[in-house]
C-alpha cells in the first residue's frame, strides 16, 4: 500500500479544484506528474505481483511433484515416516505462508473454497507430534540422524531428503519441547547440510545459536565444544547479546570446572557427547524393552523343546471344520498364537466401521480410575459393539470358540490404528490391588485375559514385546496372540507386562478383547494357593 501514496496525496490535492481541469493549464500540469506517479506504482505493483505469482507458481510445482510421488499408493509413500513429516509439514507452516500471498479477492475466493479441506488439514500439534514420533524411533532403533534425513528407513521404497531447513525445523520443535538431546542431534544435522545448499532461507548463525545453548544443557562436560559454537556466533554476528552473555558464563564455568578437575583425584574422565537424558534409557526395562523391538531374543532351546503346535476344534462344532491353528510360543507366560484367524474380508469390514469414529486412545488413571491420554500411547481407536455388524458378531464367537472363556462380560470389541511411531510403552493390562477403581464401574471384575488380532502386517517395528521374560510377536495379517493377565488364583500374572514398539515403517491395525473374570468361574475355575 505504501506505494500507492503519492498518488493519493495528489488526489487529493486535485479534488480541492472542483471540476473544469480544462480550464486552466496549471491544473493540467498536475495531471501530467499524476500520470507519471501513476504508472510508476502500477509498474512496481506488477512487478510485486510477478514475484507473488511465480513463489506460487513454485509452492504449486512442488505440490505437484511432492503428491505424483504418492501415485495411487498413499499407503505406500506414507510408510516411511519421513515423508509423513513432510506432509503435516506442507499442510501446516508451508500452507500459512501460502495464505499470506493471496491477499487478493481472487485469492481470497480460492482460500475460501480450500477450506472444505481444510478441516482435514493438520495442526502445529501434529507436526509435533510426527517430529517427537521421528525422535522415538531414532532412539528405539537406533538410527543415525543421517540416515532418517537421507529417508533411508528400513521397510520403505521411497527415500525423501530432509533439506538443512527441515532438519533445522526438527531441531527447533526439539528445542521448544526442551528435548535439548535430539536438538542437538538435529541441528548438528542442519548445520552439515548447510554447506551444500546454496538456495537454503535459514543462516549458519540460526543453527548455532541452537546448537551452542543446546549442546551446554544436554550435556555440561561438551561446556568447551558449546564455547566454540559461541565464538563461531559471534564471528558471524559480533552484536548478538545472548550469545555475549553466553560466552562470558561458558568462560566461567569451564575456568571453575578446571579447578574441580584438579581436586577430583582418581574418580575418572567425565563422560562426554552427545547424551540421552537418564530416564529414557537407564532403566533396565526401558533397555530390554527397546532391544527386543530392534531384534529377537536369543533362543532358548531348553523352551522350545516344549513348545508346540496343533489344529484344534476344542469340540466346539463350528471348529470341526476350520479348526484354529493353534501354536503356543512361549511358556511362562503361556502366549498362544492363532493365525488365520480374520479373513481379509472380515478386516476390512472391521476397518470400514471402526474408521470414521477413531479417537484418540485412552488409557485409565490409576488414581481416579478415569479415562485420559497419555503421550506412552499414541494411537487411535474405536470400539465395535457385538450387535452392530454380524462381522463383529462372529469375530466376537471365534474369540469364544478359541478360549473357551465366556465373552458376555468382556469389554466392545476395540479397534486401534498406529499412526508414524505410534506405539504403547510397558503396561499391564489387569489392575493392581492400589487400582481400586479401575473397571469399578463395568462391575465384571479384573481383566483376566487380552486377545490381540493383527489386521495388517507392518513393514518394520510394530512388534508386541514382553520385556520382563523376553518374548516377542511380530504382527501377521489375520493373526491373534492369546495370554491370561491373571493367575488361576485371580493374582496378577506381572510376566505379561507388555508393550507395542513403534512402528517404524508402514501402518498398524489390530483389534483386541478384553475378557473379565464375571462370568469364568466354571470356564476357568480358581487355584488353591495365591501362586497357582
Amino acid at each position: 500500500m505504501k506505494s500507492f501514496v503519492p498518488i493519493l496525496a495528489l488526489c487529493c490535492a486535485l479534488s480541492s479544484v472542483h471540476c473544469e481541469l480544462f480550464s486552466a493549464m496549471a491544473d493540467l500540469e498536475h495531471l501530467v506528474y499524476a500520470e507519471r506517479a501513476l504508472a510508476d506504482n502500477l509498474a512496481n505493483y506488477i512487478s510485486q505481483e510477478e514475484i507473488r505469482l511465480q513463489t506460487l507458481k513454485q509452492f504449486t510445482d512442488q505440490l505437484t511433484e511432492k503428491n505424483s510421488e504418492v501415485g495411487n499408493r498413499p499407503g505406500q509413500y506414507l510408510a516411511n515416516p519421513v515423508n509423513t513429516f513432510l506432509l503435516l509439514k506442507r499442510l501446516t507452516a508451508d500452507w500459512e505462508l501460502l495464505e499470506g500471498l493471496l491477499k487478493d479477492i481472487e485469492g481470497q475466493a480460492l482460500v475460501h473454497n480450500i477450506t472444505v479441506y481444510k478441516g482435514h488439514f493438520p495442526t502445529k500439534e501434529d507436526v509435533t507430534g510426527a517430529a517427537v514420533a521421528l525422535f522415538r524411533l531414532q532412539d528405539t532403533y537406533q538410527l543415525d540422524t543421517s540416515t532418517i534425513a537421507r529417508g533411508e528407513i528400513e521397510g520403505t521404497t521411497s527415500f525423501p531428503t530432509l533439506k538443512a531447513v527441515e532438519c533445522f525445523e526438527l531441531g527447533k520443535l526439539a528445542y521448544n519441547n526442551g528435548d535439548h538431546y535430539h536438538t542437538v542431534l538435529w541441528m548438528e544435522e542442519a548445520l552439515e547440510r548447510l554447506r551444500g545448499d546454496v538456495e537454503s532461507i535459514i543462516q549458519r548463525a540460526d543453527v548455532l545459536e541452537y546448537l551452542a545453548y543446546s549442546t551446554f544443557v544436554n550435556n555440561a562436560d561438551e561446556v568447551q565444544k558449546a564455547l566454540q559454537y559461541t565464538n563461531e556466533l559471534l564471528q558471524l554476528n559480533p552484536n548478538h547479546q545472548r550469545a555475549l552473555g553466553n560466552k562470558n558464563y561458558y568462560e566461567k564455568f569451564i575456568a571453575s570446572d578446571v579447578r574441580r578437575s584438579q581436586t577430583k583425584g582418581d574418580l575418572g574422565e567425565d563422560p562426554s557427547g552427545v547424551q540421552r537424558p537418564q530416564e529414557d534409557h537407564v532403566l533396565p526395562e526401558r533397555q530390554q524393552y527397546e532391544k527386543l523391538c530392534r531384534q529377537s531374543p536369543p533362543k532358548n532351546l531348553q523352551m522350545e523343546k516344549r513348545l508346540f503346535c496343533r489344529y484344534a476344534h476344542y469340540n466346539k462344532p463350528r471348529l470341526f471344520l476350520a479348526p484354529a491353528k493353534e501354536e503356543v510360543i512361549f511358556l511362562n507366560p503361556k502366549i498362544y498364537y492363532f493365525k488365520d484367524v480374520l479373513s481379509h474380508r472380515e478386516i476390512e469390514r472391521i476397518k470400514e466401521l471402526a474408521t470414521p469414529r477413531l479417537k484418540r486412545a485412552t488409557v485409565q488413571n490409576s488414581v481416579t480410575g478415569e479415562l485420559e491420554t497419555a503421550p506412552y500411547r499414541v494411537s487411535k481407536s474405536a470400539w465395535l459393539k457385538d450387535d452392530e455388524d454380524k462381522v463383529v458378531h462372529d469375530i466376537n464367537q471365534r474369540i469364544e470358540d478359541y478360549t473357551g472363556l465366556d465373552m458376555s462380560t468382556a469389554e466392545e470389541l476395540q479397534i486401534a490404528n498406529y499412526g508414524i511411531g505410534g506405539h504403547y510403552e510397558p503396561h499391564f493390562d489387569f489392575a493392581r490391588k492400589d487400582e481400586v477403581d479401575a473397571f469399578k464401574s463395568l462391575g465384571t471384575g479384573n481383566r483376566i485375559a487380552t486377545f490381540l488380532i493383527y489386521m495388517t502386517d507392518v513393514e518394520a517395528g510394530g512388534a508386541t514385546v514382553f520385556p520382563r521374560v523376553g518374548a516377542r510377536v511380530v504382527p501377521q495379517k489375520g493373526a491373534a496372540a492369546f495370554w491370561y493377565n491373571l493367575k488361576p488364583s485371580g493374582e496378577g500374572d506381572y510376566s505379561t507386562r507388555h508393550a507395542a514398539c513403534p512402528v517404524l515403517a508402514g501402518t498398524k491395525w489390530v483389534s483386541n478383547k478384553w475378557i473379565h473374570e464375571r462370568g469364568q468361574e466354571l470356564r476357568r475355575p480358581c487355584g488353591v494357593s495365591e501362586e497357582e
